[in-house]
């Protein structure tokens, strides 16, 4: 009789290494972190005396560092958009067709419209006024 190998019978060579790696793996990142959250608390009990003690002096000065960090961050940011903003422009004037120029362009043709309309209608409300002034005038000189 042979003997017929069972595949069900346990587990195989490649998932007992499979388990003793990620079992090892897994030790080593508990103790880091162990020691991690040690070092931490250590350094957190050593420092807080020292911490009380120059608050009046430290706290200001971040306070007025991250208002300057604050600052030329913000500076930086309205550079990169001034930058973009003008490389847009700039495209658009020669004519490359950057992003969102035919939006652009349909923006600016609806208020050139709506400027042309207001100018006519303005025209028309002149152009009433003034009969309505020659009408009045002339009542006056007829009476």
């Amino acid at each position: 009789m042979s003997q017929k190998p069972s595949d069900s019978s346990g587990p195989t060579q490649r998932q007992t290494v499979k388990f003793i790696t990620a079992a090892t793996i897994g030790t080593i990142a508990l103790i880091l972190s162990g020691l991690t959250l040690t070092g931490t608390v250590i350094a957190l009990v050593m420092a807080t005396p020292v911490m009380f003690v120059f608050s009046p002096i430290l706290i200001p000065a971040g306070i007025v560092v991250l208002l300057a960090v604050t600052g030329f961050m913000f500076a930086g940011g309205l550079g990169v958009a001034a930058i973009t903003a003008l490389t847009w422009i700039y495209n658009y004037v020669a004519g490359k067709h950057p992003p969102g120029s035919d939006q652009f362009d349909n923006a600016r043709m609806r208020l050139a419209n709506k400027a042309r309309d207001v100018k006519d209608r303005a025209k028309e409300y002149g152009q009433y006024a003034q009969n309505k002034v020659q009408e009045a005038s002339q009542q006056q000189t007829a009476a």
